[in-house]
């Protein structure tokens, strides 16, 4: 299949066709319980295959508790967040079967859900001089992407990988996904987004 950004005809058809994001979840509704991934006892080489998911290993994985873990949303926004695991899981549903492709090393597909990236920077409220999001990992690796990208109703923040929580090596608890947008967005074990 060929690189979306190089068929915008084709993506714009697809995004068409794709379905409207599940709505949000009430504060009190039940949650599907969560399973845990297990921590893998090797971690292939930097852009070498995982057998266990079909999709290649970038960045150092982390092994972030859940019940611990928080994401911040800063910067130039009205209402700074701080949301838990499962506030990301009520929010509003995407999911999407883009490929993440890193150019001249791979090309990745699966099935990808989580929470809608435009509602929670609705709930943040982004000022009127923000133009950029900075998306910073718990390994240190971080990377911009443009308002405009991240408002397209398309990015997401998974925490579900083939319908099971992310794996450990791939991003658990939660990684930005941006379709259409090179693999480099793509943050994995996503704890910060800074509003620029």
């Amino acid at each position: 299949m060929p690189h979306p950004t190089l068929c915008p005809a084709l993506l714009l058809l697809l995004r068409l066709a794709a379905p409207p994001p599940l709505p949000a979840l009430a504060p009190d509704a039940p949650l599907p319980p969560l399973v845990v991934p297990p921590t893998p006892d090797r971690v292939p080489d930097y852009t070498a295959l995982d057998p266990s998911t079909g999709l290649h290993m970038t960045g150092t994985p982390q092994h972030l508790q859940v019940a611990a873990y928080r994401l911040r949303v800063t910067g130039k926004v009205s209402r700074p967040l701080t949301l838990a695991y499962d506030d990301l899981r009520r929010l509003p549903r995407l999911d999407t079967r883009d490929p993440i492709v890193c150019r001249g090393y791979f090309e990745d597909y699966a099935r990808w859900a989580g929470a809608s990236l435009e509602a929670v920077l609705d709930r943040a409220g982004p000022l009127p001089a923000a133009k950029e999001l900075e998306l910073e990992s718990a390994d240190g690796y971080r990377t911009t992407v443009t308002l405009a990208q991240a408002h397209s109703g398309y990015a997401l923040l998974a925490y579900e990988w083939e319908g099971k929580a992310l794996p450990v090596l791939h991003g658990f608890p939660v990684r930005a996904v941006f379709p259409g947008q090179p693999g480099s967005c793509w943050v994995k074990w996503l704890v910060a987004i800074r509003v620029r």
